[in-house]
């Protein structure tokens, strides 16, 4: 690569699901800019983040995707008020200077969340399911909404957290509104999906899955059975790329 190209990616693992790469190369191509690259850099450790900002000294700008959206924010200099809030960080500008490497995280994935609500949301709280990095941006823009919710895990690890196996039909009925932030029926692993008693579910109901690939998945399609309403990721993907696009470029 030439030095005065500039390289951009996306760290996580694993990263065959992710369309990061077409997206932001397309961008380039169709704006004329030939000096800027995307790549996938897959990391097994954030331990080799430090070799990958040092072996690549083109690389302004990352991504961040499952399973370290949380476990970066200890390897970069900054992170923004609004990431910092969210305890989650999936967009990081680096700066070179004189040799030295300064790395600022962000958030996108709760605006680009926002961005996709509209007045077609179910009113009522609603349910999250999963506890990582995705389920605390997608609870921050509920807060910014007003919107009551509950996570859902696997085990039920503090206060306002339900286990899915205590999912009953009332509150299924009581949430309208729920929304998957897990990797859980993503590709290629697509004939999996979360464990919510789907048959309590209505024509009342929306189910939002943050997943894309597939653009339909078995959470969907399952909704789709009992008449519900069902919204994939794509369109809040599209939304924080474009912010993330933003940042890179240096706007916060």
């Amino acid at each position: 690569m030439k030095q005065n190209r500039l390289l951009f990616g996306l760290i996580g693992f694993p990263l065959g699901h992710s369309f990061s790469a077409a997206w932001f190369n397309k961008k380039f191509i169709l704006a004329g800019d030939t000096e800027k690259e995307y790549r996938l850099f897959p990391l097994q450790t954030l331990h080799d983040f430090p070799a990958l900002l040092h072996d690549f000294p083109e690389l302004s700008g990352l991504n961040v995707t499952i399973p370290y959206k949380e476990a970066i924010i200890p390897f970069l200099d900054e992170i923004d008020e609004t990431a910092r809030l969210i305890g989650a960080v999936n967009t990081i500008r680096i700066t070179r200077a004189s040799g030295i490497i300064r790395t600022k995280g962000f958030n996108t994935d709760a605006p680009a969340f926002l961005q996709t609500l509209s007045d077609q949301i179910p009113e009522g709280p609603a349910l999250i399911l999963g506890t990582g990095g995705a389920s605390r941006a997608v609870a921050y823009a509920l807060q910014e909404r007003n919107r009551r919710f509950s996570f859902v895990s696997r085990k039920k690890t503090g206060a306002g957290i339900i286990s899915y196996e205590d999912l009953t039909r009332e509150l299924i009925t009581e949430h309208r509104f729920i929304i998957n932030t897990t990797p859980t029926g993503m590709y290629p692993d697509t004939d999996k999906c979360p464990t919510i008693p789907y048959q309590f579910l209505t024509a009342d109901h929306l189910l939002y899955d943050l997943i894309y690939n597939p653009e339909v998945t078995r959470f969907m399609s399952n909704g789709n059975a009992m008449h519900a309403r069902t919204l994939n990721g794509m369109q809040m993907f599209n939304n924080q790329a474009e912010l993330a696009f933003n940042i890179f470029l240096g706007c916060d």
